[in-house]
């Protein structure tokens, strides 16, 4: 218990608000003459928050407004449906109940396959599909079936707003904040990799045990996906809320997941060389150390930097000179790779080499994409752009933006480097 709750302790406070919503709609059965008015229909209030009420707000509002909606078209289309078979005489009225319900229950389940719907209304469909059924089926042996759907949607409307306001105006959980945060934590994960990289794969094996455990966080982010997913779907529910304003690019933060993981199984490739029984002798680490270990560490400040933009919703403005160190680690990389450097090395000292170098140039080409994701990311949400006194005299940001432009001159050159083998 005690690690759940250090892990996230915003869930000890949700675990509070559940039982604040389900105390407060619980009055309904403990006050005479709130009771008088719903009867035991005030049960489906307390049903609802159950059912309803969710750890962030978009998920919550989701529901909500989804059961909302829901009963109340279901329920108005059951009186109706009650109505129509009332009209041909008793005799006739189980036929069209069971036709109305059988057209409706099929439309509604077929609805539920398209992929649009589903993400997002699939629960409302589930809702309205249930509540007609009830109102229509039970309204035949019961003749007070106008009263019967007022009530179980008035007190299943009470139970959802009772729910919403909960959990807004307590303590709020927003899954865009989250989702936004997960893509910078993820970014940040591939930059702790890179930076270590390069020392971790030429540690000498008499060397103690450095970081390596470390190194694995990426591993999170190859099955990000299903998590991203959700938080977009419930974060398009939000209404506008400290820097995400109305109509947020929250679609965009599914090219940048999905960059980041591709990025990521380019890593989980890399990783596995750290762990390979070939690997290369003194002197051919010697040649290509430097080399390797500057366009590693290169890139995850890149990266990182990308991750503060990220973070901090801000983006540098205008064209930044490239650095000589970022030149040098690019194109010395390649010019070991075209040169006669590996004549006497062993074939498959050189295939280990070059698959490094190789991963190493294909994680800086999909460091590229990342960047321009971003930035699309940054137009579109008009992130806050610096203004040039904020940039002056800050080393921490010229430093980023000098790495940006390193990952960016390393990465344009990859598609034109050949590696011959003879």
């Amino acid at each position: 218990m005690k690690k759940v709750a250090e892990d996230d302790p915003r869930r000890i406070v949700h675990s509070f608000k559940v039982g604040l919503a389900i105390t407060l709609v619980s009055l309904f059965y403990y006050f005479d003459h709130l009771y008088v008015g719903f009867g035991s229909s005030a049960m489906w209030a307390v049903l609802t928050v159950i059912v309803v009420i969710e750890f962030s707000v978009g998920a919550t509002l989701g529901k909500g407004l989804n059961r909302g909606l829901a009963t109340f078209l279901a329920g108005t289309l059951g009186f109706g449906a009650h109505h129509l078979a009332n009209l041909p005489g008793r005799e006739l009225q189980p036929i069209l109940l069971g036709i109305f319900v059988f057209i409706l229950a099929a439309t509604v389940s077929f609805i539920r396959f398209f992929p649009r719907m589903k993400v997002r209304y699939d629960y409302g469909l589930l809702i309205f599909m249930l509540t007609f059924c009830l109102i229509s089926v039970s309204g035949y042996r019961d003749e007070e079936v106008l009263e019967m759907a007022h009530k179980r949607v008035s007190t299943i409307l009470i139970g959802g707003f009772t729910a919403i306001f909960v959990c807004i105006f307590i303590c709020p959980v927003w899954a865009g904040e989250d989702l936004h945060n997960l893509a910078a934590n993820n970014l940040e994960k591939l930059a702790s990799f890179l930076e270590g990289f390069g020392d971790e794969y030429f540690r000498k094996s008499s060397e103690p045990e450095s970081n390596k455990a470390s190194l694995q966080a990426y591993k999170s982010i190859l099955n990000s996906k299903q998590s991203e997913e959700s938080l977009v779907n419930f974060a398009r529910w939000e209404p506008p809320h400290g820097p995400f304003r109305f109509r947020h690019p929250w679609k965009q933060y599914l090219k940048i997941g999905s960059l980041t993981r591709q990025c990521a199984y380019r890593i989980e490739a890399l990783n596995g060389c750290l762990n390979s029984d070939v690997q290369a002798s003194p002197e051919t680490c010697r040649n290509f150390r430097e080399a390797f270990i500057k366009a590693s560490s290169e890139t995850g400040k890149a990266v990182k930097g990308l991750a503060s933009a990220m973070r901090t919703m801000t983006l540098p403005t205008g064209d930044c000179p490239q650095t000589a160190k970022s030149k040098n680690a690019a194109d010395n990389l390649k010019s070991l790779l075209r040169t006669g450097l590996c004549e006497g090395i062993d074939i498959v000292e050189i295939l280990e080499v070059a698959t490094v170098a190789s991963l190493l140039l294909d994680i800086l080409a999909c460091t590229e994409k990342i960047s321009e994701s971003i930035h699309e990311l940054a137009s579109l949400a008009h992130f806050k752009r610096l203004e040039p006194d904020e940039k002056d005299g800050n080393p921490d940001l010229d430093k980023q933006k000098q790495v940006w432009q390193s990952s960016n001159s390393i990465a344009s050159n990859h598609h034109h480097h050949i590696i011959t083998i003879e």
